[in-house]
C-alpha cells in the first residue's frame, strides 16, 4: 500500500463525510451597511465613496482584480482598518465612523482569512475555540467540537494544522469562524489557494453551511464563476469604487460597462457606428437605441456566435482550432472585419480548419458601449463563459 492510500484511509477513518455531518448552529443575522466609506493610504486611495447595504442572511460577493480594495473593505467591515471618512453599520447602529468605534471583539462579526492563519502552537480544536473568550474552558471546548463535527473533522481534534492537507486547514479556519455563531461571517478569498477540485468541492459545501447558519456573509473573491455560484448578489469593485452591484444573472445580461462584461466572459469587440439608433456591422443590424450616435464597441460572447452553412450566414474560414474537452476554441476571420473572431462551439461540431463557414449572431446576445467610456485595458480577473 502506498503512502498516498494509506493516508487517505486515514482521513476516511478520522472524518465523516458532509452529507453525515450535523447540522451547523445558527446564529441571528445582522444587516450590514456600509455609508461612503473611504480609505486612504499615504497618497492613494484604497477605497472611495462606497456605499452598499446588505441584508441580514444575505451573502454578498466582492468582485474586482487584485488591488481594488475589497480585502481593505472586508478588514473594515470587522474594525481591523479604520475608515479615513464614512461610516460602517451593523443593524443601523454605528461601529466605525466619526461618532463611534467599537472594537472588533464585541462587533459580532467572523473573520476568514486568505491564508487560514491558523496558530501552529494549538491543537485543531484549541485553534477552533480560539475565539469563544466569553465561555468557559469546558463550554468553550464543547462549541469547538460540534463546530469540528460539521466540518467533518472531529477525528482531528487533537492534532497540529502542520499535519492537515490545505483543504482540511480551510475547513478548520472555517470551523473557527463559525463557532462564536457571528452574525456577520467576512471571507477574504477562502478558496485561493486550493487546487480546482478541490476548491469547487469546498466552496459548495461552505454555500451550504452558510445556508445553515444563516448569518450575513461578505466574501471577497476575483473569480467570477465563484461569485456566481455562492453570492445572492455581486458588488463590482474597481480601483476602490463600486462600479454595479446586482444578482449574477442580472450582470452578465445587462452589464453597465465593457468593464463588467469583461469580467463575466471573453468577448469578441468590435468597433462601430452608432446612427439613429442603428448599429451597422458586417455581422449584421443591431439595435443602438440606448446610445447617441458616433463610435461604439459591439461586444459578442464567444458562445453567442453560430457555426451555419456559408450561405447562411456572413463568410468566414476557419483559421485555428483548439480542443478544449468537450469544447473547441475557433479562430475565424470574417469577411468585412479587419481582426479575427472567437466562437466556442461543442468539440464534436467544430469544423475543419480551413473550412468556409457562415457566421450568425443572435441579436438578443450582443452587448453594445459607447466607445467615449471607460473601455480600458481589461483587468485580470477569471471570467466564464
Amino acid at each position: 500500500m502506498s503512502i498516498e492510500d494509506s493516508a487517505n484511509i486515514s482521513t476516511q477513518s478520522r472524518g465523516t463525510r458532509w452529507g453525515e455531518r450535523g447540522t451547523a448552529a445558527a446564529t441571528i443575522a445582522a444587516a450590514l451597511t456600509f455609508e461612503q466609506v473611504t480609505r486612504f493610504f499615504s497618497k492613494k486611495y484604497a477605497v472611495q465613496d462606497f456605499s452598499l447595504s446588505i441584508a441580514p442572511g444575505e451573502i454578498v460577493c466582492l468582485l474586482g482584480p487584485s488591488g481594488c480594495g475589497k480585502t481593505t473593505l472586508l478588514r473594515i467591515a470587522a474594525g481591523i482598518e479604520h475608515p479615513t471618512s464614512g461610516r460602517i453599520l451593523l443593524n443601523g447602529q454605528e461601529v466605525s465612523g466619526p461618532a463611534r468605534y467599537v472594537p472588533p471583539e464585541k462587533r459580532s462579526v467572523g473573520l476568514m482569512f486568505q491564508d487560514f492563519a491558523l496558530f501552529p502552537h494549538l491543537t485543531i480544536v484549541e485553534n477552533v475555540a480560539f475565539g469563544l473568550k466569553a465561555l468557559d474552558s469546558q463550554d468553550a471546548r464543547k462549541e469547538a467540537c460540534a463546530a469540528l463535527e460539521r466540518v467533518g473533522l472531529s477525528g482531528y481534534a487533537e492534532d497540529y494544522p502542520h499535519v492537515l492537507s490545505g483543504g482540511e486547514q480551510q475547513r478548520v479556519a472555517l470551523a473557527r469562524a463559525i463557532a462564536p455563531r457571528p452574525s456577520v461571517l467576512l471571507m477574504d478569498e477562502p478558496f485561493s489557494g486550493l487546487d480546482a477540485r478541490l476548491r469547487e468541492n469546498l466552496r459548495e459545501e461552505t454555500s451550504v453551511l452558510l445556508k445553515e447558519t444563516r448569518a450575513t456573509c461578505m466574501i471577497v473573491t476575483h473569480h467570477a464563476e465563484e461569485a456566481m455560484r455562492m453570492g445572492d448578489r455581486i458588488a463590482i469593485m474597481r480601483h476602490g469604487r463600486l462600479v454595479q452591484v446586482g444578482p449574477a444573472k442580472e450582470l452578465y445580461a445587462t452589464p453597465s460597462s465593457i468593464y463588467v462584461a469583461r469580467m463575466f466572459s471573453d468577448i469578441n469587440e468590435i468597433s462601430c457606428q452608432v446612427k439613429g439608433g442603428v448599429v451597422e456591422t458586417p455581422l449584421g443590424r443591431f439595435s443602438g437605441r440606448a446610445l447617441s450616435d458616433g463610435e461604439g464597441i459591439l461586444c459578442v460572447r464567444q458562445r453567442a456566435l453560430k457555426i451555419v452553412n456559408p450561405d447562411e450566414g456572413r463568410l468566414g474560414r476557419v483559421l485555428g482550432s483548439k480542443f478544449l474537452g468537450d469544447a473547441a476554441l475557433l479562430e475565424i476571420a470574417v469577411e468585412g472585419l479587419d481582426s479575427t473572431l472567437l466562437a466556442r462551439v461543442r468539440e464534436e461540431e467544430a469544423p475543419e480548419i480551413g473550412a468556409e463557414i457562415g457566421v450568425k449572431v443572435d441579436p438578443d446576445r450582443v452587448l453594445i458601449f459607447d466607445q467615449t467610456m471607460d473601455n480600458g485595458p481589461a483587468d485580470p480577473v477569471t471570467g466564464v463563459n
